[in-house]
């Protein structure tokens, strides 16, 4: 659906747009959701069993829910030339990026002896979600390992529809992982989070899905971590008289088919530039192979009278995706408060970010980019607090203590410092 947004609709329609985006918790798949759950939490195996051949209609005896090696080997005659080269060139830049993400850890001694620090303790298992149904995703198995690799977990299960893609068991193979389960969807979610005979439970799940693989991360956390909950993807490009209209509709074209959902934006000070972006998003689209799910989608232009502006649609909006297709990017960067990945300039379109750059694209989405962050490092490791006291040091301060722990009327507190001197 294409929507051209003239300018006493521009309030309006952004806000729609921030609507649209937002996760609630008001869904109609939330009883199907939570009956998926229990089911895989009481027959474990047999309901994963059961499931795959509902939804997936795919035939699975107990030892056929993990994936076998023998399989993972087949899956490299089923891949074509050059992608384990391009694989590999992803996997290098992907990794170089997250290592510069690690922090250390930090101990000091202040006066009287008193020891603070942190430590940090990569989470000991983690299950990854990788999507399948209207696309293959060796991309994602990247984007999400190898961050969770570089912090140090040793564990890791992927759990991914069937039938698996070729490429999807390569990508895995290539980071390191061997534990991969036939399973999709709240079904997939559930069998990590609770464990059954065969899978394993994991610490956290990450990995982005539909609107049943959401809501059932919403549902287990708590039993495990979730970095997110998924919304509608979506990208927000701001653009000048100057742009290409063939590059922004390329652009535009490239997120809306992702989902029938996906929501794609265009603000920008050129009237012309709109006018000759919708003739080539009509002339584009025509060649494409997901057309159906793009006309399902949202693409919405609008004009605005000066970059100013269309910075304050950006950051009211929070989109997953911000390209800046303006002269000297730079200068707007600075201006920009929420976004997940910003691409600067007419050649960083969001794929060199989705494949190859470095950065993870598990971003926030559904204007989560007001508070959170992208998938990293950060996301797949614990911090713990070091406190340290010795006895000079507590009786400096344990009057301090006292008396804070009574104003709050918590005299227990206060007792077990006074109890060290009285």
């Amino acid at each position: 659906m294409l929507k051209i947004v003239q300018s006493e609709n521009i309030e309006a329609e952004v806000n729609r747009i921030v609507q649209k985006k937002a996760f609630t918790g008001n869904n109609p798949e939330e009883s199907a959701v939570k009956a998926i759950i229990n089911n895989v939490r009481e027959k474990g195996d047999k309901a994963l069993i059961e499931y795959a051949k509902k939804f997936d209609n795919a035939s699975l005896s107990p030892k056929g829910i993990m994936v076998s090696a023998e399989e993972i080997k087949e899956a490299y005659k089923g891949i074509q030339d050059g992608f384990l080269d391009s694989l590999t060139k992803a996997i290098q830049n992907i990794t170089s990026y997250h290592k510069k993400q690690k922090v250390d850890e930090w101990f000091e001694t202040l006066p009287l002896d008193v020891v603070l620090g942190q430590r940090l303790i990569p989470l000991e298992t983690v299950g990854v979600y990788v999507p399948g149904g209207r696309a293959r995703y060796p991309s994602s198995v990247l984007m999400n390992v190898i961050p969770a690799t570089v912090a140090g977990v040793k564990d890791i299960v992927i759990s991914t529809p069937p039938p698996i893609s070729p490429y999807v068991l390569v990508a895995a193979n290539e980071v390191g992982v061997t534990k991969i389960v036939n399973a999709g969807g709240a079904q997939a979610i559930a069998a990590m989070a609770y464990g059954t005979e065969t899978v394993p439970k994991v610490d956290k799940i990450v990995g982005p899905g539909n609107i049943y693989v959401t809501l059932a991360k919403k549902e287990v956390f708590g039993v495990v971590g979730i970095e997110s909950l998924a919304g509608p993807s979506d990208v927000l490009i701001i653009a000048d008289v100057d742009a290409d209209p063939e590059f922004v509709a390329a652009d535009l074209l490239a997120q809306a088919e992702h989902d029938p959902s996906s929501i794609s934006v265009l603000v920008t000070t050129s009237e012309k530039l709109i006018k000759e972006t919708e003739v080539e998003i009509r002339k584009q689209m025509e060649n494409l192979s997901r057309k159906n799910i793009i006309e399902q989608a949202e693409i919405v232009l609008i004009k605005v009278d000066t970059v100013n502006h269309a910075v304050e649609i950006a950051n009211q909006i929070a989109p997953e995706h911000l390209e800046l297709e303006v002269g000297a990017p730079q200068r707007v960067l600075g201006k920009i408060k929420n976004a997940g990945a910003i691409f600067l300039g007419p050649h960083s379109p969001v794929a060199v970010g989705d494949y190859i750059a470095g950065p993870s694209h598990v971003l926030p989405t559904g204007g989560t980019a007001r508070f959170s962050s992208p998938l990293g490092v950060y996301d797949f490791v614990k911090h713990q607090s070091i406190i340290g006291y010795t006895k000079p040091a507590l009786k400096n301060v344990w009057k301090d203590i006292k008396l804070l722990a009574e104003i709050e009327g918590l005299d227990a507190h206060a007792r077990s410092v006074d109890v060290r001197f009285s």
